[in-house]
Formats: structure tokens, sequence, C-alpha cells
């Protein structure tokens, strides 16, 4: 099973309406249940629910084989823990999806990292939709050093400027 979540905040009818088309073409062919959010367009190949509590988000996610999402930190995090291929779309700014670009960047810098697979655009996702089946994430490791190391430079940067 496929589990599509677009998150709370905003409905993402670009992804909800592309991976639908995707299941009434049969380019996808596994069962997919998607969580759609308020307002958004609802599909008509797949079975859905706006919103999920923690405990059936947490059952769908466990069960899926995979996972097909917008790009926010908190679903990405949670692919990782759980060792589930994902696969994301983007929220941009120039659909009036959100009010900028931070869910492409993060989006590239998980791929980067192999991590995660990245449609940007609905017409990647069959493509992408393909590779999913195969795709292993890289499993994501601690760094506490760089992370520290980061702080450090960026709380140097401060000083130095406050000078």
């Amino acid at each position: 099973m496929i589990f599509l979540t677009v998150g709370t905040l905003f409905p993402f009818d670009r992804l909800v309406q592309a991976v639908d088309s995707a299941v009434g073409k049969g380019i996808i062919k596994d069962e997919v249940f998607a969580q759609i959010g308020y307002d958004s367009s609802k599909p008509k190949n797949m079975e859905y629910a706006e919103l999920l509590d923690k405990d059936i988000f947490d059952k769908k996610v466990n069960k899926a084989t995979h996972l097909i999402s917008h790009a926010g930190i908190g679903i990405i995090t949670v692919a990782l823990e759980r060792a589930k291929p994902l696969l994301v779309m983007p929220r941009m700014r120039c659909f009036g999806e959100h009010v900028h670009d931070h869910q492409v960047a993060t989006a590239r810098k998980f791929e980067e990292l192999g991590h995660i697979l990245v449609a940007y655009e609905t017409e990647e996702l069959p493509v992408k939709i393909e590779a999913l089946k195969t795709f292993v994430p890289r499993k994501r490791e601690a760094q506490p050093h760089a992370v520290a190391e980061r702080i450090a430079r960026f709380l140097n940067e401060l000083a130095n400027n406050a000078k």
C-alpha cells in the first residue's frame, strides 16, 4: 500500500490530483490511501480522508510499503526513522502552495543525501513512482560534531558582526 500525505496545514491539490491521475491511468497499480487535508479536490481513484488522528496516521505509515508526500520535514523524519521509501513533491510559491520555497531547498538537500526521491514537477511523477518501487533510502546518521561546528561558526559570525 502507498500512503499519500499532504500534511495538515494546507491542501496540496497539485500532488493529490497527480497521484489520483496516476492511479486512474494504471501508472500506480498498488492500493493508495491518501490524507488530503481540508479544502482539497476529492480523489476519484483512491481512498482518502481529509485528516487522520495520530494513531491512524502512524498505522497507515507502518502499513505502507512506500510513502508519497509534500516535502515537509515531519514526514521526511518519519520516513527516515521507519526506513520507508519516500517520494516528495515540494510545495512551491509559484503555484500559491506556500509563502516561500523552503520545501524545495529541503527536498534538494535530502535528495542529495540519498534519503528521498523528489518530483519537482507533476510530469516527473510517473518516472519517480517507478523508481520508488526499488528505492532504498540511505540511512540517516546523526552528526553532532558537524552540528556543533555549524552553530559555533554562526555564533562567531554574530559576535564579529556585533563589534
